[in-house]
């Protein structure tokens, strides 16, 4: 099922044949940089069940994305639920994961772009949070781009104390943000 579509990306269920792109963007170093570490493909099987479950608990999650003239898979834009315990949790959380091919084209904000307006019009959202480490500039861009706003550094609790990817930044939009 397609859930929404921008002018170049479909936003759609997961198939089956995106588990192998998926096993090598998660592999990916560069991609996964601003991460304490790539995944294995068993790691990455369990993500994509945790992902697949939250759709059907939740009825959202992380959307595969594709490009719709060559049909291909390059990653995921979506929402989420931290399980992590903070002053701003339980939340709803947008993020997203592209392969490196993809970067630089506008991607990430055309599709979170039209996530959040997925989110805020057709689920009932009245907000939406992301966070990323600090030293992640390329993903708080598209924070930026997309109308969230900065709201605090905190420290992440999943992330070993020492590392330089402990230091997150906080973003915040709500619905009457949204144009």
């Amino acid at each position: 099922m397609i859930y929404f579509e921008t002018a170049r990306l479909q936003l759609r269920d997961w198939e089956e044949t995106d588990l192998e792109p998926f096993r090598r963007l998660n592999a990916d170093e560069e991609v996964m940089t601003y991460f304490p570490k790539t995944l294995s493909n068993e790691e990455t099987d369990v993500f994509y069940q945790s992902i697949m479950s939250e759709f059907q608990e939740c009825g959202f999650g992380l959307y595969a994305v594709e490009v719709k003239e060559s049909k291909a898979f390059i990653g995921f834009i979506g929402f989420h639920r931290p399980t992590f315990e903070a002053d701003f949790t339980p939340c709803i959380e947008i993020g997203w994961r592209l392969k490196k091919e993809a970067w630089g084209k506008g991607y990430a904000t055309e599709g979170a772009k039209a996530c959040l307006q997925y989110g805020f019009n057709q689920l009932g959202f009245t907000d939406v949070y992301s966070f990323t480490a600090e030293v992640n500039t390329p993903s708080k861009n598209v924070m930026s781009k997309i109308g969230m706003r900065f709201i605090r550094t905190f420290e992440h609790p999943r992330v070993e104390e020492g590392s330089p990817l402990k230091k997150h930044v906080l973003f915040h939009i709500d619905r009457t943000l949204i144009g």
